[in-house]
């Protein structure tokens, strides 16, 4: 417990606070999942198409494609965890 509002003791989260981070994360995740879509599909399918299926090699592109956003995004989220971390100690006396 803190003492007059120092020490390690995290605060309350409202009910309204707690939908509107929710609200925020699921935009978020929408975003990035409507930039994937549409990065990769400009990059792997090809502007005139006659089957409906994908190829192999546009299958094949997608997948590498997914694989590598997510990838680069798992690694700028750890690199921005790790610069938040840098800087919350730095500030700390």
């Amino acid at each position: 417990m803190s003492f007059l509002g120092f020490g390690n003791a995290q605060p309350q989260l409202t009910s309204e606070q707690k939908i509107s981070a929710a609200e925020t994360e699921l935009d978020l995740v929408t975003d990035m999942f409507n930039k994937l879509v549409d990065n990769c599909y400009k990059k792997c399918i090809a502007n005139s198409y006659n089957d409906g299926a994908l190829t192999t090699n546009e299958s094949t592109c997608l997948d590498r494609c997914v694989a590598k956003y997510f990838e680069t995004n798992v690694q700028v989220g750890e690199n921005m965890q790790k610069m938040g971390q840098t800087f919350n100690t730095a500030g700390k006396f």
